[in-house]
């Protein structure tokens, strides 16, 4: 590999971290939401919304889904 394909692999790499970053933190609030919904209090489309949303929540890789929530916890201390 040559310098240039170095420096875009380089480049490419940094900017899904970053990607992967914004992602975490998304999926760390959609599962504070989902744990702290009552479907009950939901309208019937919100309601379905949100079951949809906790089944992908719920799918995801124990490890990922302990760094999404570290990830808001660290939005949260920040005050962002």
């Amino acid at each position: 590999m040559n310098k240039q394909e170095v420096e875009l692999l380089s480049r490419e790499i940094e900017m899904l971290m970053n990607e992967r970053t914004s992602l975490l933190s998304v999926v760390g609030a959609a599962a504070v939401l989902v744990a702290n919904t009552h479907v009950g209090d939901l309208p019937k489309e919100a309601a379905e919304a949100a079951d949809l949303l906790s089944r992908f929540v719920n799918a995801l890789p124990e490890e990922t889904l302990k760094d999404a929530l570290d990830a808001v916890h660290a939005l949260a201390a920040s005050g962002n």
